[in-house]
């Protein structure tokens, strides 16, 4: 099923009487459930084939670069944007479908096999043959996605007003290289409560918690065949290596080698 622009996913996929609902979207989700907090009782795939697609809860925003899914649990309100124009296959899924399906939101690496299952998938008629070669194919993916490693692509926002109000500064501009000290003074904060209120709060210092931004932004750009210097530079590194050695310290090897390694595993 297509999913037109400027409409969300239709309130009818919690009555429809299968495990699964595909639907495929190609356009700017920039006038797509921007700001329209939702949820069904279905859980929910999100697949970006093309474009990045950012999914908002409550207690974090997850980004989801091309080849990779978001899960979004059944009873989660979210919000689901991007920034450009997108390709993406939106799943729901019964919970009670499949043992072993994820129990709280996360990204989810999608293998080449896994991927073909969701494109073919939104082909499928709403009210498929559960006995068929349509119910056998859907069986398949939901087996492949309950084996399908779950990655951390989070970046978790606190609750305290002050500190969300931190959280969206560092979105709206992730290359600002200013000071813990200066981060503090721009939301009426000491430095010494905004570590403590960090620590609290999501158990992360303030500089771990950039730097999982960094990342995941980072492995946006990489996916989507970037240069290195260049997004080391966009993100406020001084050199490639300066961001070189704070990626492989996030994530135990450098840019190069996490690519193929991912790559090799899809």
């Amino acid at each position: 099923m297509r999913l037109d622009v400027g409409s969300v996913p239709p309130a009818h996929v919690d009555s429809v009487p299968r495990a699964l609902v595909a639907l495929s979207f190609v356009g700017n989700l920039e006038r797509w459930e921007m700001s329209q907090q939702h949820h069904h009782e279905k859980a929910q795939l999100l697949y970006t084939v093309r474009g990045i697609i950012n999914c908002e809860v409550d207690d974090g925003v997850w980004i989801v670069p091309p080849q990779c899914a978001v899960w979004i649990p059944g009873g989660l309100p979210h919000t689901v944007f991007g920034s450009s124009d997108v390709e993406c296959c939106c799943i729901f899924i019964d919970p009670r479908a499949a043992e072993n399906l994820p129990l709280e939101c996360c990204t989810i690496a999608v293998s080449s096999l896994l991927r073909q299952l969701l494109i073919r998938a939104t082909e499928l008629p709403e009210a498929y043959s559960v006995e068929g070669r349509d119910g056998r194919l859907v069986s398949v993916l939901l087996d492949e996605l309950a084996a399908s490693p779950v990655e951390d692509l989070r970046f978790p926002v606190p609750a305290d007003p002050r500190l969300k109000k931190l959280a969206e500064l560092l979105l709206s501009d992730p290359a600002d290289c200013a000071t813990l000290a200066e981060w503090a003074s721009r939301i009426a904060l000491s430095e010494r409560s905004l570590s403590r209120m960090l620590k609290d709060e999501i158990g992360m210092s303030f500089g771990r918690w950039r730097r999982q931004l960094h990342v995941i932004l980072a492995i946006q750009r990489l996916t989507a065949g970037e240069a290195v210097q260049t997004i080391a530079l966009d993100l406020g590194y001084e050199s490639a290596s300066s961001f070189v050695t704070m990626f492989r310290k996030a994530l135990g090897k450098p840019p190069g080698r996490y690519l193929l390694n991912r790559q090799k595993r899809a």
